[in-house]
């Protein structure tokens, strides 16, 4: 049995504010003892949390949430909605003529309000994808970590998606960026023997790193063959 993905931890400058602009543009619930958590809106989805981050982002991110919108109109209200929240266009070299628009949150962490006729995020959630810059070998990886089977595997591009439906998380293939430091959003991942999951993961080809975590945290960090940071907590977070 894989892991569970219990939440995804973004990095922000300002997590309260942060928060507020992705709960407006996701249209999530902020937890009301929690300001910086997003909490899923339906069985599909897991919480999102925004973390203090004491520098800003050094260039492109290696994750990217990809908004399924479902019509033309939703598309249209979507970038809307987030231009009036604080976010921006954005210019990564997209041609003229594809459907999706690129945007960026106040932060300038990038992500794309995605068409309504895409068919590769049809029938998804409201994040249709989390769109990650990394090998086929990754992919593989966190199909075996997560017991989430392949949905795509053509041209050194990977997709999962767990059995029951909901995001994909994707990766690009070749060429790669280059890693600039600590990711800024990693999953948290939680299984019932904290311990046996780590030894599983390392087994699959993951390896304990240092973020300066210390000694007296109750969770694992690890990174994937990629080299993106990711946690493993203990069974008593759930």
């Amino acid at each position: 049995m894989g892991a569970e993905i219990f939440g995804l931890a973004f990095d922000a400058l300002d997590p309260e504010a942060q928060a507020r602009f992705w709960a407006g543009v996701l249209e999530r619930d902020i937890a009301e003892d929690k300001p910086t958590w997003l909490l899923p809106s339906n069985e599909h989805e897991f919480p999102i949390y925004f973390e203090k981050a004491d520098i800003p982002k050094p260039g492109p991110n290696k994750m990217h949430f990809d908004l399924m919108t479902s019509s033309w109109d939703d598309q249209k209200e979507t970038v809307e909605r987030a231009l009036t929240l604080g976010g921006a266009h954005l210019d990564v070299g997209q041609l003229p003529e594809e459907l999706h628009v690129v945007l960026q949150d106040p932060e300038g962490n990038e992500f794309c309000v995605i068409e309504p006729i895409n068919n590769f995020l049809k029938d998804t959630a409201r994040i249709g994808a989390f769109s990650c810059d990394g090998s086929q070998a990754v992919g593989y990886f966190w199909s075996e970590a997560l017991g989430w089977p392949l949905v795509w595997d053509q041209d050194e591009e990977t997709a999962i998606q767990s059995p029951h439906g909901g995001s994909k998380i994707s990766w690009g293939g070749p060429p790669f960026d280059p890693k600039l430091g600590k990711v800024r959003l990693h999953f948290d991942v939680i299984g019932d023997d904290q311990q046996a999951e780590v030894d599983r993961l390392i087994g699959l080809g993951a390896k304990h790193v240092d973020i300066g975590q210390g000694d007296d945290v109750p969770w694992v960090v690890l990174a994937d063959p990629d080299g993106n940071e990711f946690c493993v907590l203990p069974p008593s977070f759930r």
